[in-house]
């Protein structure tokens, strides 16, 4: 397994965050994340990700043991990120965003010259090369969720969570970003994604995992998932 959460728990006073979460990930393997608001979705990734550490439990990377890691050297062994809030640095255009994340969360040091090309093509590929010299503060919403997106894949990463980047698209624009990461999974790329567009991950995920209130309620494949009398009722409210 290239990623693997065992009985992972987190709480901030009486709120639970992560009940005892127990989750593997294949290489290779695309994973829908669904749940209500408030479900845990994404302190999981922040658990992932180094934002948080859990208070009991384990988290393996490549099969090495990363529970006390830090961010930073998460991200560097491989595994990047998207924000459901966007972060930019604001006052940098996309481009040198992109080239700070390239320089800094790259498991492997490339010359400038490369540099500059990866960041070019993420830029393409992304749909943001018309923004390269915009300041990041000055892009609209959905740029800034496209340059979260280049972002992550500017580190170069074997695992990529994505957090909500559907959020606002219309059709086709949504139809556009799945492609992206149909593509990004071919190439190698584990994507794990958490998304209120449920059809978007029925397009793509061979697995959905459904929180509720921290806790793990089910997982599988995703239209088995999707037609549970407990997931109907926890996720859609239905009786």
């Amino acid at each position: 397994m290239i990623l693997e959460l065992v009985d992972v728990s987190k709480r901030f006073g009486a709120v639970i965050v992560a009940d005892g979460v127990s989750l593997s990930v294949a290489p290779g393997e695309v994973v829908g994340i669904i749940g209500a608001n408030g479900a845990g979705k994404s302190s999981l990734f922040n658990l992932i990700s180094g934002a948080l550490k859990p208070d009991s439990g384990s988290i393996f990377f490549g099969g090495v043991d990363v529970t006390a890691a830090s961010p930073r050297a998460r991200c560097i062994a491989g595994i990047g990120r998207s924000f459901q809030i966007p972060r930019p640095f604001e006052s940098l255009t996309v481009f040198e965003n992109l080239l700070v994340a390239a320089c800094h969360g790259r498991r492997v040091r490339l010359p400038e010259d490369q540099v500059v090309n990866a960041c070019g093509v993420i830029l393409k590929r992304t749909g943001l090369l018309a923004r390269a010299n915009v300041r990041a503060g000055r892009l609209t919403l959905l740029d800034r969720k496209r340059l979260e997106l280049a972002r992550a894949l500017a580190t170069d990463p074997e695992v990529l969570l994505l957090d909500e980047v559907a959020g606002g698209l219309t059709e086709a624009e949504c139809e556009e970003l799945v492609a992206l990461v149909r593509a990004l999974n071919r190439s190698g790329v584990t994507v794990l994604w958490i998304e209120h567009i449920v059809q978007a991950l029925l397009s793509l995920a061979s697995r959905l995992v459904v929180l509720e209130f921290g806790r793990k309620i089910a997982e599988g494949e995703p239209r088995a998932v999707m037609e549970s009398a407990q997931v109907r009722r926890s996720y859609l409210g239905l009786p």
